[in-house]
């Protein structure tokens, strides 16, 4: 919900559930990425792979 951009539903009662919504949201985030990374990588790897590029052709 919270990285689909919804929000929470009702307002929030106090500092402390606002201070949770905020930590969670961005270990959310940044779990997300992590995995997208992780998921991500043996495809793009591949696809350097694909059209040749190497450490060498980039210096």
């Amino acid at each position: 919900m919270i990285l689909g951009g919804m929000g929470p539903v009702n307002q929030l009662p106090n500092d402390a559930a606002k201070i949770f919504a905020s930590a969670y949201a961005l270990f959310s985030g940044l779990l997300f990425i992590a995995i997208m990374g992780i998921v991500l990588a043996p495809v793009v790897h591949r696809i350097l792979h694909k059209f040749h590029v190497d450490e060498s052709d980039t210096g």
